[in-house]
């Protein structure tokens, strides 16, 4: 390229936002305009995704289900982190579906179409995930935080703030129960590396790491027990 028209191109572009700026602004310096206040909203929500994937739907959960089940096998870095990223997000939609789509005919959209205040939208479109969260939270450690918080504020537990300990509330939750079914996870895997290493140290191969010869019967184990979609299948029917 023309080293002359890629200056100009680059002064070009260093320009272009004080520009559109002082186009929104007006000729009489009036605020900002609607519709641009609404971009701005709308990149700084975005901006918020990844927090709220984790804090609000069941992506913690299948996460911490598929590390531990990969730990258990006994490999280590296959299926890579970017693997079990992407099977969790997408059980993460395919389970909460529902509560995608009705937060965005009911908040989102009208929002962004300007028939919705930011307040309001912003209270619809959490009503769903309220409702998801509440469904699937324990409430023996909703009761502890509330408890928690009130005796270290010296307040009553009724006046401690619904959403903050909601999210936190599920978040314990959803890691307590994956932390259970890694449980349940590991044990199987659990004898056969201890029957590996019986019949090993039988034979006088102490020096041989019982870890090495398990690990491609625990993989056989896992497949023909059709490992992935049994565990899959259990995390979908459990929401």
């Amino acid at each position: 390229m023309n080293p002359r028209l890629s200056v100009c191109l680059l002064v070009l572009a260093l320009h272009a936002g004080p520009l559109r700026a002082q186009e929104a602004l007006g000729a009489a310096g009036t605020p900002l305009s609607g519709e641009l206040l609404s971009t701005f909203v709308t990149i700084g929500m975005l901006s918020l995704v990844p927090v709220f994937l984790i804090c609000c739907t069941c992506l913690t959960f299948s996460l911490i289900v598929f590390s531990i089940c990969r730990q258990a096998i006994g490999l280590q870095q296959s299926p890579p982190n970017l693997v079990l990223i992407s099977i969790s997000l997408a059980l993460t939609y395919f389970v909460m579906a529902p509560e995608f789509e009705t937060a965005w005919a009911a908040g989102i959209a009208p929002f962004l179409d300007g028939s919705l205040a930011l307040a309001e939208a912003a209270e619809r479109t959490a009503a769903p995930f309220r409702a998801f969260m509440a469904a699937h939270t324990e409430e023996g450690i909703t009761r502890m935080l509330r408890e928690t918080v009130a005796r270290n504020q010296d307040r009553p537990p009724e006046s401690v703030s619904d959403f903050p300990l909601m999210v936190t509330a599920f978040l314990l939750s959803e890691i307590s129960r994956a932390f259970l079914v890694g449980f349940f996870l590991i044990v199987p895997f659990l004898v056969i590396d201890l029957v590996v290493a019986a019949i090993l140290m039988s034979m006088g191969m102490m020096m041989v790491p019982p870890a090495v010869v398990s690990l491609p019967f625990k993989l056989a184990f896992f497949v023909v027990a059709n490992g992935w979609a049994m565990l899959t299948g259990s995390i979908i029917s459990r929401y």
